[in-house]
């Protein structure tokens, strides 16, 4: 490359910066952002008041008190289940319990087992 083409590049790498640190900044850009975040939790709670039970809402509602990620996690497989028709709606808290251990198994992480081998 020519220094005539790194100068390019880095104007477009600064220009690109710019207009994302323009858009952050921007009081329109950020309320947008916060309707269409807001949009989308309401039609994933709609989902899920479809899919789950009374017991597994509350169910779920104190896992995400407890453990918030795990909780998105749960929440995004079971609406992906349901559109795949791959759940029985709705959804008991018996089976919801039963999922919840089936996903929490899947996501453990592994246990390190440390061996001392000794000469």
């Amino acid at each position: 490359m020519n220094p005539e083409e790194i100068r390019q590049r880095r104007l477009q790498e600064m220009q690109a910066k710019a207009q994302e640190q323009g858009a952050a900044n921007d009081p329109e850009a950020q309320r947008q952002a916060q309707e269409q975040q807001m949009q989308y939790e309401m039609q994933k709670q709609k989902i899920l008041r479809q899919i789950l039970s009374e017991d597994a809402r509350s169910r779920l509602a104190r896992i995400k008190l407890a453990k918030p990620q795990f909780a998105e996690q749960v929440e995004m497989q079971l609406i992906q289940l349901a559109q795949a028709g791959k759940l029985p709606i709705p959804l008991t808290d018996e089976y919801f319990k039963g999922l919840l251990d089936r996903i929490y198994e899947m996501n453990k992480p592994a246990k390190k087992e440390i061996t001392i081998m000794r000469r």
